[in-house]
């Protein structure tokens, strides 16, 4: 997997305070949306990228216990655990603002990602979000969507695109998969690091990938079954689920969708498909793929080509010229707010705004019922971005 983060030389950071947005009704009928750059989305020097949307971004942190599933990676941990961050579109004003992540979450990350970097945890753990804890959740159900990172990444570093779809009326629930990530910090202080991500599992990557479909069942049951585990549980409308992820979180998203009904739509965001969409295809269901020209047009990925085929519902193969494989999270704002030069010709705030604006386009689409012309076909306001006809 290629580096997110690079080693830093210079350290600015400024916290950022949550957006105070007014709120708007629930039922409120989204805009069409766009990628191109708004006074809205313009702020990336002083934190992650102001959300687009109208409300205000709550978030809440969640440790869930699969009591009927043993973990499939440390067994003798017994139990499989997951740690989640879900956001909501929340009161503007209420709460107090969310930082990134736990301070041994962030050093782990720089471990990782940047060995030999003199960066303190403590600039990425303390960089204030625009979400904010134990805000007030606005009246009315909202579509659920799930998002799971690329192994090696926590489910912090798709902060931004979380934020910006609760701030167009989502909850959106980022899911860490336990020892897949650098390091996952659970409520009683243990960080647990990542077990397969140098020493892949008997079963190899198709076999990470099931394992994901089960966290994100599981999930579903959390938080949409009778006795859900959040204490909003009442915003989500379990007609409308969708899921997101980026790399093997993204080949995840079909493997789920196989597997879980009630998934009505998935992103896969510059992954390598682990495992073959079943040639029954998906029962009709939409699927966006969405990754850089340089890995992903037809012939570079044979996985996306063998795959396509049995994408049975609406689809849409997208590329993004001078994106690489970190362009779809949040590594290139990071590089940017440590100082970092830039190692990709597409600069980090495009490639924020490129992320939000088709992945939320296509959800609003499928799961709000709103018609999209960003997904009808190239614009010159997207000069980056190209429909493949494979």
């Amino acid at each position: 997997m290629r580096t997110v983060l690079k080693p830093a030389i210079a350290v600015a950071v400024v916290c950022s305070l949550a957006v105070v947005a007014s709120p708007t009704t629930a039922a409120a009928e989204p805009a069409p949306r766009s990628a191109t750059a708004t006074s809205r989305q313009a702020d990336v020097h002083s934190g992650l990228p102001r959300p687009t949307g109208a409300h205000a971004v709550g978030r809440d942190v969640l440790h869930l216990v699969d009591e009927h599933r043993t973990d499939p990676w440390v067994p003798e941990a017994g139990a499989r655990q997951l740690m989640l961050s879900v956001h909501y579109p929340a009161w503007p004003g209420t709460g107090q603002p969310a930082s990134y992540s736990t301070t041994e979450e962030a050093r782990l990350l720089l471990q990782r990602k940047a060995p030999g970097a003199t960066v303190p945890a403590e600039v990425i753990s303390g960089l204030h979000t625009h979400s904010r804890t134990d805000a007030r959740p606005l009246p009315g159900r909202f579509p659920l969507v799930v998002l799971s990172p690329g192994l090696t990444l926590p489910r912090a570093t798709l902060s931004s695109l979380a934020e910006d779809l609760a701030s167009h009326g989502y909850v959106v629930a980022l899911v860490d998969h336990t020892y897949e990530s650098s390091g996952t910090t659970f409520p009683d202080g243990r960080t647990l690091t990542c077990v397969i991500c140098d020493q892949p599992p008997a079963g190899g990557p198709a076999a990470i990938t099931r394992s994901r479909a089960a966290d994100v069942s599981f999930v579903l049951d959390q938080l949409t079954g009778q006795h859900a585990a959040w204490r909003y549980a009442w915003l989500i409308d379990p007609e409308r689920i969708g899921m997101a992820g980026h790399s093997i979180g993204g080949a995840s998203a079909a493997t789920a969708m196989a597997s879980d009904t009630r998934i009505r739509a998935g992103v896969n965001l510059d992954g390598t498909f682990r495992e073959p969409v079943p040639s029954t295809g998906l029962g009709g269901r939409p699927f966006l793929l969405l990754g850089s020209q340089a890995d992903h047009t037809p012939g570079r990925d044979h996985t996306w080509d063998r795959d396509w085929p049995s994408l049975d519902g609406w689809k849409r193969w997208l590329t993004v010229a001078g994106a690489d494989h970190g362009s779809f999270t949040d590594g290139p704002v990071l590089e940017s707010l440590l100082g970092q030069p830039a190692t990709t010709e597409l600069p980090a705030q495009r490639a924020v705004r490129i992320t939000r604006g088709y992945v939320g386009a296509f959800f609003d689409l499928h799961l709000k019922g709103t018609r999209q012309p960003l997904l009808d076909g190239p614009t010159p306001a997207n000069p980056e971005v190209t429909f493949e006809q494979p």
